[in-house]
């Protein structure tokens, strides 16, 4: 069971910590502020954002739930939802990461 737990913690941290680099990588290259949106000047763009996203959205999340209150405070409630489904949908990405890594290597 402790080996279940490893694996879970190890594939939400290979999730977040991809999210974490591309959206820096993002926010690099294109010289704008990462945000979970999907609109864009033509179908391309709207599909480069959804995947953007969708793939950097844990990380973005989680910076959502740190943002203060008008009164310079950071709402616990917040900052719980957020980490709840950001770490959830790291295991995704993770999942989704780990996954094509292993069936390119043929494993």
């Amino acid at each position: 069971m402790s080996n279940d737990i490893v694996l879970t913690l190890f594939i939400i941290a290979v999730g977040l910590s991809f999210a974490a680099a591309g959206t820096h990588l993002y926010q690099a290259v294109w010289r704008e502020r990462a945000a979970l949106r999907f609109d864009g000047r033509n179908y391309l763009a709207t599909l480069g954002h959804l995947m953007m996203s969708f793939l950097c959205g844990p990380y973005i999340m989680l910076q959502l739930g740190w943002q203060q209150e008008p009164d310079d405070t950071i709402s616990i409630g917040s900052a719980l939802l957020s980490s709840f489904i950001a770490f959830g949908w790291s295991f995704i990405v993770g999942l989704l990461l780990l996954g094509s890594y292993m069936a390119a290597l043929g494993h």
